[in-house]
């Protein structure tokens, strides 16, 4: 079975390419901010869908993390849908989501293991803005039990090649 690459696909090829990042999460109730740097590469398999192979310092105590992000859209749910797995968790997220063209706003939500009690579950979403064609902010948050929702990392990207 093949399938055509719609607009929404296309629109993926922008992550292709070689990214350098600076995380920042909050880390403790006195306001402290962990800031670490990594590099992801991101590459097209075929038309439809991405892979981002990302490497950098967990804020705590600096071992690697290693993430794989999968990206594409499933034009029956009109909607774009992938996966993040990373080695420090043995939890797999699976997102859903959509875009925002005049923001130029990819918001994809999931569910995954409460930080806070890993025996439930929380939504999360993954922000990301494209602020031109060489930089892009990812902004993770989490919903609490009255709705709102608490930033836990942000991270800016930009192309390296």
């Amino acid at each position: 079975m093949k399938t055509d690459p719609s607009p929404e696909h296309a629109w993926l090829k922008r992550f292709e390419g070689v990214w350098a990042f600076t995380s920042r999460c909050p880390m403790g109730p006195e306001g402290e901010v962990a800031e670490s740097q990594g590099e992801e590469r991101v590459r097209m398999l075929g038309d439809l869908w991405l892979i981002g192979e990302a490497a950098g310092p967990m804020p705590d105590d600096g071992a690697i993390c290693h993430s794989v992000m999968t990206i594409g859209y499933d034009p029956a749910k009109e909607r774009f849908v992938g996966t993040w797995v990373g080695s420090p968790m043995t939890s797999m997220f699976v997102y859903e989501g959509t875009l925002d063209t005049t923001s130029n706003t990819l918001t994809l939500s999931t569910t995954g293991p409460d930080m806070m009690d890993p025996s439930k579950t929380a939504q999360y979403q993954d922000v990301v803005v494209w602020l031109d064609d060489n930089t892009r902010e990812l902004r993770s948050r989490i919903q609490g039990a009255d709705g709102g929702w608490t930033e836990i990392m942000s991270a800016r990207y930009t192309r390296q090649g």
